[in-house]
């Protein structure tokens, strides 16, 4: 029997060689690069994000991931207004996508990092952000939209899909982890 969800992650799709999702709001970050040659996407880091902390909605994390944020708006945006950010896609509490990296690209959202002994995850990894705070449940409308759009890179990226396959080992899974579970390294 097809379900709302299992629509709705038939609906999205990636396109070839751009790298955008079809039908989704596109807002382009500067703050991506090429990945390095024979990089193709082998993970999923999931973020939190909330501009200003603990407030949902504005314009404020398209600014943050455009650089145009404007340091006197809030006092937590002159802290964070230097940085060059971005992340693939932003997944906003009513369930909208915004995608700002097409998904061939390099997004700089996992920073100098290590996950199980390889360095550089924005090489090898897609980011996604939830409009949420670690201190409260998301919104109930994201998990459909997070759950197809995983469903569309697990179509478009092979390695994504065959690290969902379940044989019994614990780890068969784990091609999709939380910012915690990414080692940043720090200088």
């Amino acid at each position: 029997m097809r379900t709302p969800e299992s629509a709705a992650a038939d609906s999205l799709s990636i396109g070839f060689p751009d790298g955008w999702l079809a039908g989704v709001r596109r807002l382009p970050s500067p703050n991506c690069d090429p990945r390095p040659p024979g990089s193709e996407p082998e993970l999923i880091v999931i973020h939190g994000i909330s501009l200003p902390p603990g407030r949902y909605g504005g314009p404020w994390i398209d600014r943050f991931f455009t650089n145009t944020l404007p340091a006197g708006a809030d006092p937590y945006f002159a802290t964070i207004q230097h940085l060059r950010v971005s992340s693939h896609a932003l997944i906003a509490r009513d369930g909208a996508i915004t995608q700002y990296v097409p998904f061939n690209l390099r997004a700089w959202h996992a920073g100098a990092s290590n996950w199980r002994g390889r360095d550089a995850c924005n090489d090898f990894s897609i980011g996604i952000e939830l409009e949420g705070a670690d201190d409260e449940p998301y919104d109930r409308r994201q998990y459909p939209a997070l759950a197809a759009l995983i469903a569309a890179l697990q179509r478009a990226y092979p390695a994504l899909a065959a690290g969902a396959t379940d044989d019994g080992n614990a780890n068969s899974r784990d091609f999709i982890i939380t910012e915690g579970d990414v080692l940043e390294l720090h200088e």
